[in-house]
């Protein structure tokens, strides 16, 4: 990947847009509010069926692994616009997790093989990382004895549907871990469409893929970009639908929306979720191009998107008053994916201080 300084394009071009469209038409028919909380309470959060039709039927598990080696050759720019509408659906997959963090880190590696069952959706890799680690933090490791690991990792994110775990060892290897040989654990969590669990390796075996800093390093830098993009699709979804009631429900025989106080407080999140696109958009590009920019386009789009999602999907709630607060409508889906993401691969303070430290406005 080549480092240089760039200007930025955060528009979108007409083959995103396209892309973007048909992505959205696919979840409109296969990801209904209804259906996701359903799933939610199954106890199978993951929607096989709909991660087929995405990787399998539109081959977006490979967008970025280069064609050469078994993917669809295109950028971060187009991973982000389907983060976008994923994030707006609240679509149980793990394509955060397995196209984008897994992939980033085998691709680190250079382990071909690997590389092309994740880029055909048939296998889900799950980089077995705590979800809350940041780009260039330290991260657990188990331990290598005669060959064979041994340890807990906790917090890792969709590894109930992992097909293989990358598993970072003391040796400084990351290892490529059948999954049915670990003991997954899951653990209650706050959102319910991005399970996480407890890892367990009592004495299995693993493939060496190569070292784990680098490949860890550039899988959650990846992560944190384009959870930005995930998260402006939630924060659309929040404001767009927040409008949309306000201009049905009727007080005092007038829509709702009329009222100057509310006016305000959409004006104010309509900012807000505009400056968001604009910083996901960036780190999209950033990442896209191998721009010198990148660590810090990252850190300024986390660091600004966590406090927005949050906020876009409390003034859903809220401004939804009763209805929003009943288990039926969905905004209690995108609060809690919201609060998730805001803990994902960093909080905002840590992408804060990463930030101060790149641009060296280093704290007294």
């Amino acid at each position: 990947m080549t480092t240089q300084s760039h200007q930025p394009d955060l528009l979108y071009s007409e083959e995103e847009e396209a892309l973007r469209a048909a992505v959205r038409d696919l979840l409109t028919d296969r990801c209904d509010a209804a259906g996701v909380i359903a799933r939610t309470e199954s106890g199978t959060p993951h929607d096989p069926e709909l991660w087929k039709a995405l990787s399998a039927g539109m081959g977006l598990a490979g967008l970025l692994v280069p064609e050469d080696r078994g993917g669809q050759g295109a950028t971060h720019r187009e991973a982000a616009v389907v983060l976008e509408e994923l994030g707006r659906a609240v679509a149980p997959a793990p394509y955060l997790s397995s196209a984008v963090v897994a992939t980033e880190a085998v691709l680190a590696c250079e382990d071909d093989e690997l590389t092309a069952r994740l880029a055909s959706g048939r296998t889900v890799g799950v980089l077995a990382v705590s979800l809350g680690t940041a780009p260039g933090a330290a991260f657990s490791t188990v331990r290598l004895e005669d060959g064979q690991l041994h340890g807990e990792l906790t917090g890792i994110a969709d590894a109930v549907a992992a097909d293989v775990l990358l598993v970072p060892a003391q040796d400084g290897g990351l290892y490529a871990v059948d999954a049915e040989s670990v003991t997954v654990t899951p653990r209650v969590s706050l959102d319910l469409t991005r399970p996480v669990a407890t890892v367990g390796l009592d004495g299995v075996t693993g493939r060496r893929l190569g070292d784990a800093e680098p490949a860890v390093r550039r899988a959650l830098r990846a992560g944190a970009g384009l959870l930005a993009s995930e998260q402006l699709g939630l924060a659309e979804w929040s404001l767009t639908e927040t409008v949309r009631y306000l201009k049905e429900r009727k007080q005092f025989n007038r829509p709702v929306g009329g009222f100057q106080a509310l006016k305000h407080r959409l004006a104010q999140l309509w900012l807000e979720v505009v400056n968001l696109r604009a910083a996901a958009r960036n780190a999209a590009d950033a990442l896209a191009t191998g721009s010198a920019d990148a660590d810090v386009a990252v850190a300024v789009a986390q660091a600004y998107a966590a406090p927005v999602a949050v906020h876009a999907a409390e003034e859903a709630l809220q401004l939804h008053a009763g209805i929003g607060m009943t288990w039926e409508h969905p905004v209690h889906l995108y609060l809690k994916r919201a609060k998730a993401d805001s803990l994902a691969y960093g909080t905002a303070g840590a992408h804060r201080e990463a930030l101060a430290e790149l641009v060296d406005l280093r704290a007294p």
